[in-house]
């Protein structure tokens, strides 16, 4: 084969696979998402290909960027709408491809140390370079991106297999699913035989048990708690006009009464209901109302879980949004003119890092919109007292699609802590997802109304939420100390 027919062969791997792992996430799943990888495990020491995977992977997944435009009611101007739309969804598809450059060179040093193996590195390089993936999975979910990796992929098509995080959480799951990708590269790229594709496929069927017996394994039920959920379905666009301020007691009055009426113990409004002027409890409120809403503290702007309790004065301030959506929320020092032009609320500050709230009912562990794909803070607030998941957002206006992902990632949540998880939206998912990832949907896409569902409170710690990344990060240090005396003896 010629150096030129070596090349266009890659670019295919790169094309093929990059898309098939675009698709899997709230999609196809690891039906899409393994053969990709064994895709990439072919251009594993070519950073450049690898990068073109990564870049294709991303914009594939996450399309739905472009449906930020119009921007027109930030103050955009026509004319930069789109432009600014596909610039931030290629800013997003340029940063995993940076990645997976990175990561390709991590590879080339795992196989520096064994050039006799350069075509089929070994299983101690895979583990390692399974490890690294999932450990920056972990780290970006925790930035200021939204991220959906590898480990958040298999949902909701395989739940069996996604109940391994309940012991090594999502990051784990990732290098679980890059190793099988090595496997299935590896019969493909050896000479198939029925011993290699019974191990391969034994070990799948093995992982698929394991994460059988992580879910029977469901922490115990204390107590349970009503709740009502209220889908709004308030256009983003339209959301700070006056009209819809105006229409806003109403609105929420009506819901309030419905929701006491299913006898739910409190109402959930989503995300950025309640404007940060709002002063005292609903005409006739009789229970309480937990609402998403702006607020204002040391002079600026908070996205918070706010309780508003019967005839209360004004409302409780439980949780703050840390996670800010960068331009959308976070701001750098911008002239007035111009934040507004960017950010439809002028920027807000980010609260504490604590995803614990203990000021309503049975302490929850909170994330606020896009806060859902970082596992291992609300692994922590479980892990600190809370008994149940609560997650509130505004997913208006991206398409059906981010709702999806949206979901799964519940799932994944819910599974990895062994707590009930009880999402609101302003235009979906609302739902209830249990303890072993099961969902209830409570409100179809896009429908307004009001439903109710009872939350279990749970106590007891999964693997997950005792330990956290540690037990990935001892084995990637253990076998970083191999290599390195390896490669010193040899």
């Amino acid at each position: 084969m010629t150096m030129g027919d070596h090349r266009s062969e890659s670019l295919w791997l790169a094309i093929t696979g990059g898309v098939m792992a675009g698709v899997a996430p709230a999609a196809a799943g690891p039906v899409t998402l393994i053969p990709s990888l064994a895709l990439l495990w072919g251009l594993v020491d070519r950073p450049r290909f690898a990068a073109l995977w990564g870049l294709l992977a991303v914009l594939v997944s996450h399309r739905w960027i472009l449906a930020l435009h119009p921007l027109t009611w930030m103050g955009v101007p026509p004319l930069l709408s789109l432009p600014i739309a596909i610039a931030i969804w290629l800013i997003c598809g340029l940063a995993a491809a940076g990645l997976l450059a990175i990561w390709s060179s991590a590879a080339r040093w795992c196989l520096a140390s064994q050039p006799h193996q350069r075509e089929q590195p070994a299983f101690t390089s895979v583990l390692m370079l399974a490890l690294i993936w999932g450990l920056i999975e972990v780290g970006l979910a925790r930035g200021p991106l939204f991220w959906l990796g590898v480990g958040g992929s298999l949902l909701p098509l395989d739940p069996v297999l996604a109940g391994l995080s309940r012991w090594i959480g999502s990051g784990g799951l990732a290098a679980v699913m890059i190793i099988f990708g090595w496997g299935l590269h590896d019969l493909w790229r050896q000479r198939l035989s029925l011993r290699r594709v019974l191990i391969w496929l034994g070990a799948l069927l093995l992982a698929h048990g394991l994460g059988a017996v992580a879910l029977s394994r469901v922490p115990s039920a204390q107590a349970d708690l009503a709740l009502a959920a209220w889908q709004p379905v308030i256009p983003t666009r339209e959301k700070f006009s006056v009209e819809q301020q105006q229409r806003l007691p109403q609105n929420l009055q009506r819901a309030l009464v419905q929701a006491h009426a299913l006898d739910a113990q409190a109402l959930v409004a989503p995300e950025g209901t309640l404007p940060s002027d709002w002063q005292g409890a609903v005409a006739g409120q009789q229970i309480p109302l937990l609402s998403g809403g702006f607020r204002r503290d040391d002079g600026g702007l908070r996205s918070s879980v706010l309780l508003l309790a019967p005839e209360a004065p004004r409302p409780l301030p439980l949780i703050d949004k840390h996670r800010l959506v960068p331009l959308g929320e976070s701001l750098p020092p911008l002239p007035p003119g111009l934040a507004r032009g960017l950010s439809a609320v002028g920027g807000l500050m980010p609260g504490e890092a604590s995803r614990l709230q203990t000021g309503f009912s049975e302490p929850a562990a909170v994330a606020i919109c896009y806060e859902i794909s970082d596992g291992r803070s609300l692994a922590k607030a479980v892990a600190q007292g809370g008994q149940w998941l609560l997650t509130i957002a505004n997913l208006d206006p991206y398409p059906d699609l981010l709702q999806r992902q949206f979901l799964a990632l519940a799932q994944l949540r819910a599974m990895e802590v062994g707590r009930d998880l009880f999402s609101v939206a302003n235009t979906g998912p609302t739902a209830v997802v249990d303890a072993t990832g099961r969902v209830q949907q409570l409100l179809l896409s896009g429908e307004e109304g009001v439903a109710a569902a009872m939350i279990q409170m749970r106590q007891g710690l999964t693997g997950y939420a005792r330990w956290s990344e540690l037990p990935l990060l001892m084995l990637l240090t253990t076998g970083v100390v191999q290599r390195i005396v390896s490669r010193r003896g040899s």
